[in-house]
C-alpha cells in the first residue's frame, strides 16, 4: 500500500511552476483553504466600516469565496472577475465571472464600469509590481473604495497611485486593508 502524498500548498505550486501556470492547470478546481477567514473578515469589515454593498466587484474572484461572503453580508449585486477560475466561480456562485486579467484592467477593460466597492481577496500580491500602479489607477476610475484581504504585507500601495489606507484589521494572520481614493475618509 502506498503512503498518501501530501498535497503541496498553493504557495509551493506558485514557486514551482508560477501562479499563471498553476491557475491555468488547476483553476477550475480551485478553492481557497482560507475561505472561513475571508468570510469572517468580510462580515467584520462590512459592519464596522459600513461599506457600501450596492454594486461590488469581486476582483480575482477565485471560486467565489468573497462573493458568497458578500452575499451573506447583504450585498445587492456582486460581479466577479477571474481569468483562471471562471468555471469554479460559476459552479459555486451560479453566475459567470468575466475573464479579465490585471493587465486587461490596467489597459481599460473596466473603463465603463462603476462599483460601490472592489474586494480583492488573496490575489493582488500576485500582480507584477510593474503593473500594480496602472492597475490601481484603473481601479480608482471605477470605485472610490477598495478592500484587500491578504496573508501578506504585500501589496504595498503607494499614495501616488491614487489610494490611501483608511483602515486595517487582522484576523488569524490575515489582513484586511481598506483603501479610499481621495484623502480623509478614515474609519475606526
Amino acid at each position: 500500500m502506498l503512503d498518501p502524498q501530501p498535497i503541496p500548498s498553493v504557495r509551493a505550486q506558485y514557486e514551482r511552476i508560477g501562479a499563471d501556470a498553476w491557475y491555468e492547470t488547476c483553476g477550475s478546481q480551485y478553492r481557497n483553504p482560507h475561505e472561513p477567514i475571508v468570510a469572517r473578515l468580510i462580515e467584520k469589515t462590512t459592519l464596522e466600516w459600513k461599506l457600501d454593498l450596492t454594486d461590488v466587484l469581486d476582483l480575482a474572484a477565485g471560486s467565489g469565496e468573497a462573493t458568497l461572503a458578500l452575499r451573506s453580508a447583504g450585498a445587492k449585486r456582486v460581479r466577479g472577475i477571474d481569468p483562471y477560475t471562471a468555471d469554479a466561480y460559476l459552479q459555486r456562485t451560479g453566475q459567470r465571472a468575466q475573464c479579465f486579467t490585471f493587465a486587461d484592467i490596467a489597459a481599460g477593460a473596466l473603463a465603463d464600469c462603476r462599483f460601490s466597492l472592489i474586494v480583492c481577496s488573496f490575489a493582488m500580491h500576485l500582480c507584477e509590481p510593474s503593473r500594480l500602479p496602472g492597475l490601481l489607477h484603473a481601479l480608482g476610475r471605477t470605485s472610490d473604495t477598495l478592500l484587500i484581504i491578504t496573508p501578506h504585507k504585500r501589496p504595498v500601495i503607494r499614495r501616488q497611485w491614487g489610494w490611501e489606507l483608511a483602515g486595517e484589521c487582522m484576523l488569524d494572520r490575515v489582513r484586511a486593508r481598506l483603501y479610499r481614493t481621495g484623502a480623509d475618509r478614515d474609519v475606526d
